[in-house]
């Protein structure tokens, strides 16, 4: 919770300071731009390393013989994510052209303010590229049990976890802080704030809608009434909500699934798991958020199944292996979002400030959902529920 202070102070700060810009020294603004291009151009260069070394090292660690369970639970994790990723957007589809029209087609374009000096800082590999590269070596280090390779993209991971908690997390308010300066600045930043509150609503109502849609469908799998699973994971959405951490509230969401008559050593395997590769609740945050952006920003091209339904495919699969940090999964996304969608680095900025207003609540879908995947694959496994 306060990450998400320090991004509403900073989003204020950055207000102030636009609005005021024009009685202010010229080099101010443009430290400000200059500040927001070396960090929007780091962040770049950090994506294909998030993506390399958390899905490698999450997939080695599955192992050759991974067992039915492993495989169950990844293959609905990503169904789940996939589906709620549609459902996001087609919400979204029905309810923003209601309230976000083209008479803001200025958002986000090119402001009058330079950079002290330009540079330029290159990915060493492409979002694909490292997605690719990501599955080819996990699959090969489960398969050879390399323990040289493994131990290679494991510390790997730890670096890039150490980067974004201790550079990228901190500095992300700053970066918000600029985009929002830049905007109001430009005149444009009232429009981005009206949107706010309404994905924020969208959002939520739309974890709810998947939640009883998950539960339903796992109740009708496993026989049991899919409100009474609803209330007896209650406790785990709460503390999620609290604690922003899926891992943080796996012993909750153990207990939890052991309610709705989960199998003890099922539950203690299916939800740390599930906390690590099932986000459907963020993935539903990412879909809405992006489809607000594409339609404020004019430069962007219109939300539309045929670029939105790739973009919800690719997201699953990042998903699987975000990063455990606050903001991880949208941090996990940026590459998808620049090269599927066009992202700027504006609509980064937005991007991030959107889902980061609502990540506890994100989070607390995630770890509820767990428990429906957690039935479901208890049933699989062994048949009928225990009693």
């Amino acid at each position: 919770m306060k990450l998400i202070i320090k991004l509403l102070i900073g989003i204020v700060a950055g207000i102030v300071i636009g609005l005021v810009a024009t009685q202010l020294p010229s080099a101010v603004m443009e430290t400000v731009v200059t500040f927001q291009m070396i960090f929007g151009q780091f962040l770049g260069f950090i994506i294909p390393f998030v993506i390399l070394f958390f899905i490698t090292s999450g997939v080695a660690s599955m192992g050759a013989d991974s067992g039915k369970t492993l495989g169950l639970s990844a293959g609905i994790a990503y169904i789940s994510s996939v589906l709620a990723g549609v459902l996001s957007f087609v919400i979204a589809l029905i309810v923003l052209p209601l309230f976000i029209t083209e008479s803001q087609p200025n958002v986000g374009e090119e402001s009058g303010f330079s950079p002290l000096f330009e540079l330029e800082i290159d990915p060493a590999l492409g979002v694909i590229t490292a997605l690719v590269m990501a599955f080819v070596f996990g699959i090969g280090i489960a398969r050879t049990e390399s323990p040289t390779l493994k131990r290679f993209f494991d510390e790997g991971k730890t670096i890039i976890e150490k980067l974004l908690w201790n550079v990228i997390i901190p500095l992300l308010p700053f970066y918000i802080a600029s985009i929002f300066a830049e905007m109001a600045a430009d005149g444009t930043v009232w429009e981005t704030l009206a949107s706010f509150a309404l994905v924020l609503i969208l959002a939520i109502g739309t974890h709810w809608i998947y939640l009883l849609g998950t539960f339903t469908t796992a109740g009708a799998v496993v026989g049991r009434n899919p409100f009474t699973s609803i209330k007896n994971m209650l406790p785990a959405y709460f503390t999620g909500l609290g604690t922003m951490s899926s891992a943080a509230t796996i012993p909750v969401t153990v207990e939890a699934a052991k309610k709705n008559n989960v199998r003890h050593s099922m539950a203690e395997t299916v939800i740390p798991l599930g906390a690590n590769i099932h986000l459907a609740g963020s993935t539903i945050t990412i879909v809405m958020a992006a489809t607000t952006v594409m339609m404020m920003f004019g430069d962007l091209a219109t939300p539309t199944f045929a670029n939105m339904l790739p973009f919800i495919f690719a997201l699953a699969v990042i998903m699987i292996a975000a990063p455990g940090v606050p903001g991880g999964a949208v941090i996990a996304s940026l590459g998808l979002l620049t090269t599927m969608l066009g992202f700027t680095e504006a609509a980064v900025g937005i991007m991030i400030a959107l889902y980061m207003a609502q990540d506890s609540f994100g989070t607390a879908t995630n770890v509820t959902g767990d428990g429906a995947i957690a039935m479901l694959v208890d049933r699989f496994v062994h048949g009928k529920n225990q009693g």
